[in-house]
């Protein structure tokens, strides 16, 4: 009898369990690209689609991550992330090198997949065929540099986080008006730029592209090219077309010629070069011009300002370095780790 009763208390409790009263309670959320998808009313794990999705959501609920879009390298991040986080598995990411694994992600188990970034005429369609694959829900939001506070404010409605989305998003909203007010200082005399990158120093982020969004608000961009690529990569050129923008300024990407191209007789022309004005884009986790065009742009909106246009920046450059870096990185930067960042990042 009391196995009997033991084995009808069993079955009371399982059928009790999936009740349709006690299922998992849900939401329809909308997201940028207008599709409608149920999500859990609470969220507890999640995977960015994408390194810039990994970065804005590293800042607001690093403790929801179940995986990783990319890797941030512990010998290049110089301990700024941490050591945890460093531990979970990656899963490759939906666009750029395009090697997601979806088999491996379905089985991390995560409650959505997020994606971030520039509106594509595809975003539906992507995002429909990951939910498909992964039988994961999927989500876009729609982030460019102007909008990225917004964004933040939609996510922390998401994710429940709202108080931690509002400080962040005040602090980029901070920073953008006061860049915005510097420009119009600025006015018509903007300094003719070239970004520069690749390791021969032949590729530049073209005006227009959503890599050189940042770019285009901050200077004159020489490159203008007919088609302008949206990828990290950017466009290629050749050196003929280098001299013919011959920029006033360069600002070499991370990882390309800065260090040898005073010694370069294919750049001992290029006036920039000649007058010594060239600096190298920090770097730590990320390019902090990009690649990916994340939130760590906004560095880029602190930094590059006081390099061109130090008379009408009368702010801690330093200060404000430190503060981000507590925010979105939850690290405490050091003399050091700073010097180290921007060892060739100012004119001497």
């Amino acid at each position: 009898m009391k196995k009997l009763l033991s084995l009808l208390l069993a079955l009371a409790m399982a059928l009790g369990l999936c009740a349709p009263g006690l299922a998992e309670e849900t939401v329809v959320f909308t997201d940028d690209a207008g599709r409608e998808v149920e999500l859990p009313a609470q969220i507890e794990r999640l995977v960015p689609s994408g390194p810039l999705a990994q970065m804005v959501l590293y800042a607001l609920a690093p403790d929801l991550f179940v995986g990783m879009a990319s890797d941030w390298n512990a010998d290049d991040n110089l301990g700024i992330i941490d050591p945890d986080f460093l531990a979970l598995p990656y899963f490759g990411q939906l666009y750029g090198s395009a090697d997601l694994n979806v088999e491996q992600l379905a089985l991390a188990d995560p409650q959505v997949v997020v994606d971030i970034g520039e509106d594509k005429p595809t975003s539906t369609e992507d995002m429909d065929t990951l939910q498909a694959q992964t039988g994961v829900p999927s989500v876009f939001i729609s982030a460019t540099l102007e909008t990225l506070p917004d964004a933040y404010r939609t996510l922390g409605a998401l994710l429940g986080r709202e108080e931690r989305a509002e400080e962040l998003a005040a602090f980029l909203e901070r920073v953008y008006a006061r860049t915005s007010e510097i420009m119009e200082q600025v006015g018509e005399d903007r300094a003719d730029v070239l970004y520069v990158l690749g390791e021969e120093g032949l590729n530049v982020l073209a005006a227009g592209s959503y890599q050189g969004e940042l770019l285009d608000m901050l200077v004159n961009n020489l490159a203008v090219v007919d088609n302008p690529s949206s990828k990290g990569t950017g466009n290629a050129v050749d050196m003929e077309q280098i001299a013919l923008w011959n920029p006033a300024f360069v600002l070499f990407a991370p990882g390309s010629i800065y260090a040898d191209v005073a010694q370069m007789d294919t750049w001992s022309e290029i006036t920039a070069i000649v007058n010594g004005d060239y600096v190298e884009v920090p770097k730590g986790p990320h390019n902090w011009m990009g690649m990916p065009p994340s939130v760590q742009r906004y560095l880029g909106l602190i930094w590059l300002p006081a390099v061109l246009y130090p008379e009408y920046c009368d702010y801690d450059v330093k200060e404000e370095v430190f503060e981000y870096y507590r925010l979105f990185y939850g690290c405490e930067l050091t003399d050091e780790q700073y010097e180290t960042l921007t060892a060739h990042a100012f004119l001497d």
